[in-house]
């Protein structure tokens, strides 16, 4: 059994090595202390592959950062999701690195920084340099590890990108050292039954069992209702130190010792990132947040993570034989688990289902839905497969709704491209025309704001999500919720609110100023604080602090107070 999995792994190995060779003794760790990941590169997040890798800090923000190869600063960003505090550095031998979430910027970048911030009375800036105004050497000092941004936690998201393409590649293939003795993880697999178009008739998940390298399913084979079919793993890595369940570097299926599958995660491009939609089970992951990696490809899935590919990866059982199926999971530290059982295709009368729909998408085409009330148009390709789609239409009487409910199909089939969606409103006063917006009520009764221009009698939004669409009226202004702002703010090093609205979507402006005079309010938005610094702008003496924050719909709230410096 040994003698035979080393035959296999190296199989799929050598069928691996037409990847580029990338330069391993260029780069060094952008971290001094030992680096330990808590995400890696091509990792399956919510709605995207994750384009870098996460370097967890040594014991919180504020760990130094340091550039990982000469070159000079060719961009800052500073924004209040996203990547936060950034830094871009192009290298003279192709590439650019990336650092982002920083808490702090080395005090040159800093002070650019916030000169642009006061130039244009914005605190989100994307500044863009040539390569004489910053230039770094390798292990020169550039920021501090932090948690700005769309980030979960203390850590540096850190990434390796090709200068001309702007296309990411997993850092690790550049040399940089992280200790991993430890084999992917192994949970579930996951058997589709597959009609000739390549459909899902019906899916079973199977527990996998096993020590060490080798893992099945209880009984050895199972059985499918047709002979079509499309297998998925629930597969994870795990390296030295963290408990962090992370994304797995390669993954090869085989029928019988043939591979027919194979994915890599070595080069990410960003026009690619929504493809994870169809890579996963979307399905699946919506509703129990479950990540299954397909083995099969749907039609509508582009990505190019795919080396080889037989078939779409889709089994073709013969009658009265068991197919032996092996999924190796691999990451980069050259550690291997293997999934192996086999599938048998067993006649069964499988009581038909049929899809409820009154509308047939064909995933390669443009569609268009306008029955009067409502118009929606998606664009070619906007699916990973066709899409029996399910619109029904409900009388609302609750106040605040002012046409009816559009159920547009549901949340659990996923979309590639945003669409746009026009609604006609029913009873909606002329003065409240421009606080209409179209509503998008997720299943959880969230209420997010996609869009609120009037043409053609109609009001007119952008989504990606399927759901419930409607028309509401928004005339309740934002919240501001002083934190810690006193009138003595005397020897305190800075004042924070918090600001919120009732409807998310649209984003809210702020606009802060003392004595009439613009000042820097950062804004961390997934906390929704603002906060000043005081830098030695403000002198000593009575002020005069006014806050104005606007919603969407031009509803505002205004904070002023005086205050004592």
């Amino acid at each position: 059994m040994r003698y035979c999995f080393v035959l296999l792994a190296l199989l799929f190995l050598l069928c691996s090595t037409d990847s580029p060779v990338y330069p391993t003794n260029y780069f060094r760790s952008p971290v001094k202390h030992q680096m330990r990941l808590s995400g890696s590169f091509g990792e399956l997040r919510r709605t995207h592959f994750h384009f870098g890798i996460d370097i967890k800090s040594a014991q919180g923000s504020g760990d130094e950062i340091v550039a990982a190869a000469e070159g000079y600063i060719s961009r800052i960003k500073v924004q209040a999701g996203g990547y936060g505090n950034a830094l871009y550095i192009n290298h003279p031998n192709g590439y650019k690195t990336v650092y982002a979430h920083l808490s702090r910027l080395a005090p040159e970048f800093a002070a650019l920084v916030k000169s642009e911030q006061y130039t244009n009375e914005s605190f989100e800036v994307d500044l863009k340099l040539d390569s004489t105004r910053f230039v770094v050497e390798k292990g020169e000092y550039i920021g501090n590890l932090g948690n700005t941004g769309s980030s979960g936690g203390p850590h540096l998201h850190f990434e390796i990108r090709e200068t001309e393409t702007d296309a990411p590649i997993n850092p690790l293939l550049f040399g940089l050292s992280v200790a991993d003795t430890r084999r992917p993880m192994m949970n579930q697999v996951r058997v589709y039954s597959l009609n000739n178009k390549g459909e899902s008739l019906a899916a079973r998940t199977y527990d996998l069992y096993g020590a060490g390298k080798l893992h099945k399913v209880r009984g050895d084979t199972i059985y499918t209702s047709s002979k079509e079919v499309g297998v998925a793993l629930k597969s994870y890595d795990q390296m030295n130190g963290a408990n962090n369940w992370n994304g797995v570097y390669r993954m090869t299926m085989l029928e019988e010792e043939e591979i027919r599958f194979q994915f890599e995660m070595e080069k990410l491009p960003f026009d690619e990132i929504h493809y994870i939609h169809a890579h996963v089970d979307y399905e699946d992951r919506v509703t129990k947040k479950s990540y299954f990696n397909r083995c099969f490809l749907l039609p509508g899935n582009r990505a190019n993570i795919y080396d080889q590919v037989e078939n779409n990866g889709i089994l073709r059982l013969q009658d009265n034989r068991a197919t032996k199926v092996t999924i190796i999971s691999e990451d980069l530290g050259g550690n291997v688990s293997k999934a192996q059982f086999w599938v048998k295709y067993r006649p069964t009368i499988v009581k038909k289902d049929p899809k409820t729909h009154n509308y047939f998408l064909l995933q390669r085409e443009e569609n268009a839905i306008d029955n009067g009330q409502i118009y929606v148009y998606f664009d070619e390709n906007s699916f990973y497969e066709d899409v029996y789609l399910d619109y029904q239409m409900s009388l609302e009487t609750s106040d605040n709704v002012y046409s009816v409910i559009h159920h547009l199909h549901n949340f659990r089939t996923p979309i590639h491209h945003a669409f746009d969606i026009a609604i006609r409103p029913t009873n909606l006063p002329n003065d409240l025309k421009d606080k209409a917006f179209v509503a998008f009520c997720d299943k959880n009764g969230d209420i997010t704001n996609v869009g609120s221009k009037w043409k053609n009698e109609r009001l007119w939004g952008r989504s990606k999500t399927f759901g419930d669409y409607y028309i509401k009226v928004d005339t309740i202004a934002p919240r501001i919720q002083n934190v810690n702002f006193q009138e003595n703010m005397r020897g305190r090093p800075q004042f924070t609110f918090k600001i919120s609205d009732n409807f998310s979507g649209g984003g809210l402006d702020y606009r802060a100023t003392v004595d009439g005079e613009w000042i820097l309010m950062e804004h961390d938005a997934k906390t929704r604080r603002i906060f000043h610094r005081f830098d030695g702008r403000i002198l000593k003496g009575e002020h005069q602090f006014q806050l104005v924050v606007t919603d969407a719909l031009g509803n505002e709230e205004v904070f002023e107070r005086t205050f004592v410096r």
